[in-house]
């Protein structure tokens, strides 16, 4: 029994560092979207992608971070952290496809870790409930 709440203590210290920098990452680089920051502008070009949707990625970031952050609401969660999961993993595999180097890759596959790592060891009141 003790040996299970080291473990469920270790899992929910891991939780939320890594909960945290992500949302960190998701908040800091929503700002920089949604203030149009003229690098960020220039890397969403680069990817062929129109500066409009700058915005609309930037709030959903932070309405997901919001999301993950507040007690409750497991299934907001869940479409939360899919939502995270399909910008970063498109981001990342966008800066492939352009051949863009490592130093501008690191960041998306950075928040993509983050998000699995987060969305992994959540705790069992983050998760949805499935009965049988």
């Amino acid at each position: 029994m003790e040996t299970q709440n080291k473990f469920q203590k270790r899992n929910k210290i891991i939780y939320w560092v890594f909960t945290l920098w992500m949302a960190l990452g998701m908040v800091s680089t929503a700002i920089v979207q949604l203030m149009k920051n003229k690098d960020e502008l220039a890397n969403f070009t680069n990817l062929g992608y129109p500066s409009y949707l700058m915005t609309i990625i930037g709030v959903w970031k932070i309405l997901g971070v919001i999301a993950i952050l507040i007690p409750k609401f497991p299934l907001l969660k869940e479409w939360a952290y899919s939502g995270f999961f399909f910008v970063m993993s498109g981001a990342v595999i966008s800066h492939i496809i352009v051949n863009d180097p490592v130093s501008k890759t690191f960041p998306a596959v950075l928040l993509l870790i983050l998000v699995v790592i987060s969305w992994y060891f959540r705790p069992v009141d983050r998760k949805i409930s499935v009965n049988h």
